[in-house]
């Protein structure tokens, strides 16, 4: 398994941008490749992406999710991953990410990208398109608050 760390201040309240990325349905709004996220429950989301050009599709099941404080996941079936995001508060008008991310990447190509750092560079750029939209924005879209442990 390959490991990506990264993190990111945003100019908004701990609370806003937790509720954001909680609208998983939203994430192709800032995640690349990324193209439809449907939730099938609580603790379930079914994705859709195009990763090293090749369509796939897996579910992630939210395994911990704490309010304004964390959120893990593992994947089941289709592209092995999972991780976690947490959130801390810095200010009052601003909050850290922190995102690890563990995944196995297919195929020659994958693997080469893999390698050079096509990944790392593509979360890295996930993580400023959601400061630009949780910024832009000043609120969240929406917001879920119930715990999974």
């Amino acid at each position: 398994m390959s490991v990506i760390e990264k993190s990111i201040e945003v100019n908004v309240p701990v609370t806003t941008a937790y509720n954001q990325w909680t609208q998983f349905e939203e994430f192709p709004r800032f995640m690349e490749g990324v193209e439809q996220v449907q939730q099938l429950d609580e603790r379930r989301l079914h994705f859709k992406a195009s990763i090293g050009g090749k369509e796939k599709e897996w579910n992630a099941v939210i395994t911990e999710q704490v309010p304004d404080q964390r959120i893990a996941w593992i994947s089941e079936g289709g592209a092995k991953n999972g991780g976690i995001i947490t959130f801390s508060q810095v200010s009052d008008n601003k909050a850290k990410l922190n995102l690890r991310l563990e995944y196995e990447p297919e195929g020659a190509i994958e693997k080469t990208g893999d390698a050079i750092g096509v990944v790392s560079g593509r979360i890295e750029g996930d993580l400023q398109r959601f400061k630009e939209f949780i910024e832009s924005r000043g609120s969240e879209t929406g917001g879920w608050r119930g715990k999974v442990a």
